[in-house]
């Protein structure tokens, strides 16, 4: 076996160790549920008994002697259940630690192997975090918490572009609650350039609209028909059969919408769909990106990470001593998703490197493109 596929059915044994702890809690966690849910309805139902029994005492009366003791046993009984439920928490407790402690066994918990130790001392560096994080608050709609960043790290606010995100992540709740009001508005605003982009987005949301009015019943039809003839006549040219397949919908208003082959059509992902597909085709005809850099940065040092950790043992091993070099590349290329790619790298002909910022790409005058370690070189008669 080599030691790359030695690594990988180590690292499987890991998560299937880590894998049996966490059926355990999770099954402990389901059967307290069920038990907490008995006892409370065990514990409310003999009090509301209690509370049917004072109902029929006279207001100016006083409670029995048995009452008094059936109370007070009552209470004893409900005191002991709730102290045996809090054990059971406490057993769970125990157990959710020990998915922690196998976790830290099993894998490697000290990342900061992968790092950089002196990136952060620069006040550039610092200065370049607390913006990306201000901007990704500013893009979730959270001004106070951006706003209070801002202030606190001695920001400017003219540092940051008044991107419509705000706007956009709010109409995107809105739909996941079932609020398609406001996207129709945004779509309505932007119609023009949606089309001119091909996008489907403008027809999805009447067609969702169209089919939450059919969802309320038989008494709906006519506000549905209206709708139709008001809002589907401008897309008829490109989506003709598939308003005809809405209009067939009609048919099933009698036995309802939830019990018609339409029922996919306003089920819960369609919703989530519908969310996802505004954001990211409004993004698009905005030229604004969809993730935040901030997110970005996380979702690519996610899939990173792995790698440097394998390559960094490996180097400890080979008493190789730094991961990252003077020119701030890996020994390893790490393979990002197609999504987390955004530039094309230059890789020049003379020196057969990657330019990066401190050696950038320079176009020569016959139109050739070298890097600028390479220009300098040339300009030296050093090559």
């Amino acid at each position: 076996m080599t030691d790359n596929a030695s690594e990988i059915s180590k690292e499987k044994d890991c998560c299937m160790m880590v894998d049996v702890e966490l059926t355990k809690v999770l099954d402990k966690f389901t059967a307290m549920q069920g038990h907490t849910n008995r006892v409370l309805s065990d514990v409310t139902a003999s009090f509301e008994g209690f509370q049917a029994a004072l109902n029929e005492v006279p207001p100016d009366g006083n409670l029995s002697f048995e009452q008094h003791a059936l109370l007070r046993d009552l209470l004893a009984k409900s005191r002991e259940k709730l102290r045996r439920l809090t054990t059971d928490h406490r057993d769970i407790h125990t157990s959710v630690s020990k998915v922690g402690k196998t976790i830290d066994r099993n894998f490697i918990s000290d990342l900061s192997l992968t790092t950089k130790s002196d990136v952060m001392l620069e006040e550039r560096n610092v200065h370049l975090l607390n913006k990306v994080i201000a901007q990704h608050f500013y893009r979730q709609g959270k001004d106070d918490i951006a706003d209070t960043l801002v202030k606190e790290a001695n920001l400017s606010k003219d540092e940051f572009t008044q991107e419509p995100f705000a706007e956009l992540h709010s109409i995107w709740e809105c739909i996941q609650n079932k609020n398609i009001q406001p996207a129709l508005e945004w779509a309505s605003r932007y119609s023009k350039e949606l089309m001119e982009k091909n996008s489907t987005l403008e027809f999805k949301l009447h067609r969702l609209a169209y089919m939450q009015i059919l969802s309320k019943g038989i008494n709906a039809q006519t506000e549905a028909l209206k709708y139709a003839r008001t809002h589907f006549a401008k897309f008829v040219n490109i989506f003709q059969k598939d308003i005809q397949i809405l209009m067939g919908a009609l048919m099933y208003l009698p036995v309802g919408i939830d019990n018609s082959p339409y029922r996919t059509l306003i089920e819960p992902k369609t919703w989530t769909e519908a969310a996802d597909t505004f954001l990211k085709d409004a993004c698009h005809t905005l030229g604004i990106i969809k993730e935040s850099p901030l997110s970005i940065v996380a979702s690519a040092g996610c899939i990173a990470l792995p790698a440097l950790l394998n390559i960094k043992q490996a180097m400890r091993k080979r008493q190789v001593p730094e991961l990252w070099s003077e020119r701030d590349e890996l020994p390893i290329e790490i393979e990002l998703e197609p999504e987390h790619r955004y530039h094309s790298s230059f890789t020049c002909p003379i020196l057969r490197q990657l330019t990066s910022e401190d050696n950038p790409p320079m176009k020569l005058t016959c139109g050739h493109v070298i890097s600028r370690d390479a220009l300098s070189k040339l300009s030296n008669g050093t090559l």
